[in-house]
C-alpha cells in the first residue's frame, strides 16, 4: 500500500516524537538515580559519628564502648582495615557481666557447695549463673586496681575470642576477693590425659596425631593472648598460668582449650614498668619482700621469673615450652629418681632430659625419651624438630626465646609434615604400632 507524502510526514514526526520522549525520560531516570545515590551517602555519612566511649563500672552492668568513622566515602571508610585490633574490638556491642555478688552467693550455696577444684591460690565451683553453666574462680588481688582500670581489663578479655580460650563471662568483687566467672568445658585438663593415677599405661592422646593437635591449639591460642589483646596495640596480655592442669582436652575431638585466660590481670599479678624494674633492683632482698611475692608453679617457672618475679611473654613463652616437652614425653616438669649409687633420690627435669635426648646424637636415644604409649608409632624427623621447639622456648635466656607468633607457625608447620606422614603411611588415627625397636 502506497503513503502519501501527507502521512510519511506525520508518521515520522510520531517516531521524533517518541525517540524525545524516550530521550528526556531515560535522563531523567538517570538524574533521579544519581540523587538517589547522593542522598544514600549523605544519609549514611550522617548516620556515622566519631569513635565515642561511654563507660561505667557499676554492680549491675559494664557499658562498652563503640565505634564508628564521621568521613562517609569509601574511601575513608577502607581505613578501618588499617585500624588496629584492640580499637576495632573496642567497638563490639558485647557487655562483660559484673555479677551482684549475692549471685555468686546464691549459686554456690553460700559457697558450701562441693568445690569444683582447689588449690594454694584459688578455689573454684561449678554452679548455674543466669542460666548458664559456669565455673566460678575465687582468687585474691595481689595488688590494688582501680575500678575503672578493672572494669576496661574486663572488658577487653570479655572481647576476646579464640577457639583455644575458655571464656570468661564476668566477675564480681568483694573485699579483697574477686571471683572470675568462666564457661564450663566438658573435658580433662591435659596433666590427667597425660598420667592416669588408676592406670599408668592409658592415654586418651594414644597416637601422635592427636598430641600435635594439643600443641597446635595451644601454641595458637597463647599467640593469639600474646598478640591479639591487651591494653594497646603494642602489646598483648600475658596468661600466666601456663601448665598441664590448665590445658583443657576437650571430648570427642580431643582440642585443647586455655584456663584461666584474664586472671593475671584482674587479679593484679601483672606489675607495670615501673614496679618490674623496681622487682628487678630488688631480686637480692630477704623473702619477705614485698616486690618478692609472686605466683608461680614449679617446673613452669623461668630463671628471670624466679629471680625477680615480674611475668612477661617470654615467661609465657619458657612454660609453653615446658608443657610441649611434657606432652611428648608423657612425664612431669621434674621427678624425683632413686639414684642407686648413693641410695637416694635425685631430681630430674625434662627439660634435661629432652636436651640429652636430642644431643646425644641418634634416633635411638630420642625413641627412648619419648612417650612409650605411642609405641614408636610417629615420623621420628619430626618428633625431633618439634622437641627443639620446646627447648628453644625453655633457653635459660629470655631474649634468645622465640616469639610466640614464630613458635605457632612452627609448630603448624610440623602438624602438617604429621598430616602428611600418617595420610601417606595409612595408620588409622586410633590405633598405634611398633615401627622399630627401642
Amino acid at each position: 500500500m502506497c503513503k502519501s507524502k501527507t502521512s510519511t510526514d506525520v508518521i515520522e514526526s510520531k517516531k521524533s516524537s517518541s525517540r524525545i520522549s524516550r530521550t528526556t525520560t531515560t535522563r531523567s531516570s538517570q538524574r533521579s538515580m544519581r540523587q538517589s545515590s547522593e542522598s544514600y551517602r549523605t544519609s549514611s555519612q550522617k548516620t556515622l559519628s566519631d569513635p565515642s566511649t561511654s563507660n561505667n563500672f557499676t554492680s549491675g552492668n559494664c557499658t562498652t564502648t563503640g565505634s564508628s568513622y564521621n568521613k562517609g566515602s569509601y574511601e575513608s571508610s577502607s581505613i578501618s582495615n588499617r585500624t588496629s585490633l584492640p580499637r576495632l574490638r573496642e567497638s563490639l556491642p558485647e557487655k562483660a557481666q559484673i555479677y551482684e555478688f549475692s549471685e555468686i552467693c546464691s549459686a554456690t550455696n553460700n559457697f558450701l557447695a562441693k568445690k569444683f577444684s582447689s588449690s594454694s591460690s584459688s578455689v573454684s565451683w561449678r554452679c548455674v549463673i543466669r542460666g548458664n553453666d559456669v565455673v566460678v574462680f575465687q582468687r585474691k588481688f595481689r595488688r590494688p586496681i582501680h575500678s575503672e582500670d578493672l572494669r576496661h581489663r574486663l572488658s577487653l578479655i570479655y572481647k576476646s575470642h579464640h577457639t583455644s580460650l575458655i571464656k570468661l563471662r564476668g566477675a564480681s568483687v568483694s573485699g579483697t576477693y574477686i571471683y572470675l566467672v568462666y564457661d564450663y568445658i566438658h573435658g580433662a585438663n591435659l596433666a590427667n590425659c597425660l598420667r592416669n593415677s588408676q592406670n599408668p599405661n592409658f592415654t586418651v592422646l594414644s597416637n601422635w596425631m592427636s598430641r600435635m593437635q594439643v600443641a597446635t591449639d595451644i601454641a595458637h591460642g597463647l599467640d593469639y593472648i600474646h598478640h591479639s589483646t591487651g591494653l594497646s596495640s603494642s602489646s598483648g596480655f600475658i596468661h600466666n598460668h601456663i601448665k598441664s592442669s590448665s590445658i583443657i582436652v576437650i571430648e570427642p575431638s580431643l582440642n585443647a582449650k586455655l584456663c584461666h585466660f584474664g586472671t593475671a590481670d584482674l587479679c593484679g599479678e601483672i606489675a607495670n614498668s615501673e614496679e618490674a624494674e623496681e622487682s628487678k633492683l630488688s631480686r637480692f632482698k630477704k623473702s619477705d619482700s614485698p616486690a618478692m611475692v609472686f605466683e608461680g608453679t614449679r617446673g613452669y617457672m623461668s630463671p628471670e621469673f624466679q629471680s625477680a618475679g615480674v611475668a612477661t611473654q617470654k615467661s609465657d613463652v619458657f612454660a609453653l615450652g615446658v608443657v610441649i616437652l611434657e606432652l611428648l614425653s608423657g612425664e612431669e616438669p621434674f621427678r624425683f629418681i632413686h639414684d642407686g649409687e648413693s641410695g637416694g633420690y635425685r631430681r630430674v627435669s625434662v627439660v634435661e632430659t629432652a636436651r640429652e635426648a636430642v644431643e646425644g646424637g641418634g634416633g635411638g636415644r630420642l625413641r627412648r625419651w619419648m612417650d612409650r604409649r605411642l609405641k614408636d608409632s610417629y615420623p621420628l624427623e619430626v618428633a625431633e624438630k618439634i622437641v627443639r621447639v620446646g627447648l628453644d622456648c625453655v633457653d635459660p635466656d629470655p631474649d634468645r626465646r622465640p616469639d610466640m607468633g614464630r613458635v605457632a607457625s612452627r609448630i603448624s608447620k610440623l602438624y602438617l609434615e604429621s598430616k602428611h606422614w600418617a595420610e601417606k603411611i595409612g595408620v588409622p588415627t586410633d590405633f598405634t604400632i611398633s615401627l622399630a625397636p627401642r
